[in-house]
């Protein structure tokens, strides 16, 4: 049996390309803004209840995390790739953009304003879709038809401290793994939508690795994550140029860096905190990104580009970017999705990146929405 089959509202759902966790039946709830805090919160209540701990990091640092420790806990391994099953979604919908289209490109070149005029080098802006239905969502079935759409990546829905509320997500993007001393962290940067055919497709993949934009907004991050790192390590290995990696519906350049801890102590929730928010969810310098996100941006983004995952007694664990996320209620969802702007951005193809990044979990949804 598939573990989404035993999926419940407000349990805790993480499936990976090696394995998958369901948690329930919390016992004890942390929440915390200040993340050192909360690493030493959570560490303190492992070693007095044992097991792990599972929950979510905020976006933004003014707001708490949300961790839970479970009583009932549960693996095995990948979800087994099924027949996607279409129409998830009953009944009929309505869907509502939060900007407007035409406003997000003016967003887009409202940021580029700001680019050009201050210390910004990249901000992410984002948009989304809420959409309201006629009948109950079907968690587990959204759940299972996203995970065996999402094998390579990370699929997840971890409950929000507003009753009733689930994030749910198919992120590609793993922010960090921790087993033993060894670390592992992937950040994605650059993209170009997938192609209609495989002609196209090819020429997608091999224009997005001849784009200097797109490697210059990669490199930022990529030097971000090494800076935050580098306290913690003993050995960091980065390759000299990122890779590609392909979604349903999108290409990312992607760099997988690796390395040994200097200290056991430091934790899985230890790096994700210290890492969190990275310049692909954020911008660079952050303080810039984040004032200039606060001007633009209409909405809350609440645990959206913020991260999720476990973490045991042992400090081990793994926790990913909550991007081509959700928020889930019984009767809706608020679809998100962003684009890095730098300069030379183009606002009609940061539209179009972000519509494409939409496409990823409304197809898991059975949806066909034309954006």
């Amino acid at each position: 049996m598939e573990l989404t089959d035993r999926y419940r509202p407000g349990a805790f759902f993480f499936a990976t390309p090696e394995r998958t966790l369901l948690a329930d039946e919390p016992r004890h709830v942390l929440s915390e803004k200040d993340s050192d805090a909360l690493s030493v919160q959570v560490s303190e209540a492992l070693a007095e209840y044992g097991g792990i701990a599972v929950g979510a990091l905020p976006y933004d640092d003014t707001g708490e995390a949300h961790v839970l420790l479970p009583t009932s806990v549960s693996w095995s391994g990948p979800s087994r790739p099924g027949e996607q099953q279409a129409a998830l979604l009953p009944g009929g919908h309505q869907v509502s953009p939060e900007p407007l289209p035409q406003e997000y490109e003016r967003q887009v070149a409202k940021a580029l304003t700001l680019l050009e005029d201050g210390p910004l080098g990249k901000v992410v802006l984002a948009r989304t879709l809420r959409i309201d239905l006629d009948q109950p969502v079907d968690m587990r079935r959204m759940l299972a038809s996203l995970a065996a759409m999402n094998t390579h990546g990370y699929t997840f829905a971890a409950p929000l401290p507003t009753p009733g509320v689930t994030l749910v997500s198919a992120s590609p993007e793993l922010l960090v793994r921790r087993t033993g001393t060894e670390f592992v962290s992937r950040p994605l940067a650059g993209s170009q939508p997938r192609g209609k055919d495989p002609v196209e497709d090819r020429a997608n993949a091999q224009r997005l690795l001849a784009s200097r934009k797109d490697h210059d907004e990669h490199r930022w991050v990529v030097e971000a994550e090494v800076e935050a790192l580098r306290p913690f390590c003993r050995r960091m290995d980065v390759p000299r140029t990122p890779s590609l990696l392909s979604t349903p519906s999108m290409w990312h350049l992607a760099t997988k860096i690796t390395g040994q801890l200097a200290d056991r102590d430091v934790t899985a929730l230890t790096l994700a905190a210290a890492l969190h928010p990275t310049p692909a969810v954020c911008g660079s310098p952050t303080s810039a990104a984040r004032a200039a996100i606060a001007q633009i941006e209409s909405f809350d983004r609440g645990f959206y580009t913020g991260a999720v995952g476990w973490v045991d007694a042992d400090g081990d664990g793994e926790w990913a970017v909550a991007i081509r996320s959700a928020d889930v209620t019984d009767q809706s969802l608020r679809l998100y999705a962003g684009a890095g702007i730098v300069a030379g951005s183009v606002p009609g193809l940061e539209l179009a990146e972000t519509s494409a990044k939409f496409q990823t979990l409304l197809r898991g949804m059975g949806l066909d929405l034309k954006l």
